[in-house]
């Protein structure tokens, strides 16, 4: 066991929240983009939300099972295991006068939600500043185990 182990693991966390707010900050900024892609048809589509997946850094049967047996609680940190695409369906409004709009003067919109992504966002906010209050805490402790002989 380090004594880094907690710092580690808030670091981790830290990164992966960063990525978290990068990925929301990027759905808002293209909340209204219809030309994103093209699909296999070679026609646009709409941006897709993305969203961020994380997991244990070590998650192999054998780290859990090394665990159990020494009764070791203590925590690996986080990591991004991939960034996928939501599938919700887009949105459709009636727009006839848009240049991407269908022949029944529909236009497909992004399937991001600003109100969703808002509160992805405070959530994520609230993760790093917890963990930024973790590693200060670890931190202190460090300094004062540092002090004892003095």
């Amino acid at each position: 066991m380090s004594i880094f182990n907690s710092i580690n693991s808030s670091t981790s966390a830290l990164t992966a929240e960063r990525l978290r707010m990068d990925v929301v900050s990027s759905n808002i900024a293209n909340a209204k983009t219809t030309r994103a892609t093209t699909n296999a048809d070679g026609e646009y589509e709409p941006y897709r939300r993305k969203v961020v997946v994380t997991a244990p850094q070590d998650n192999s049967f054998q780290s859990f099972l090394h665990k159990a047996q020494n009764a070791n609680t203590e925590s690996s940190g986080v990591e991004v295991t991939n960034i996928i695409e939501d599938e919700t369906p887009f949105k459709l409004e009636y727009s006839p006068e848009h240049p991407d709009a269908n022949e029944a003067g529909f236009i497909e919109l992004p399937n991001v939600d600003p109100l969703k992504e808002m509160v992805d966002l405070m959530g994520a906010t609230r993760s790093y500043e917890a963990n930024i209050t973790s590693l200060n805490a670890s931190k202190g402790m460090l300094m004062k185990a540092l002090e004892i002989g003095k």
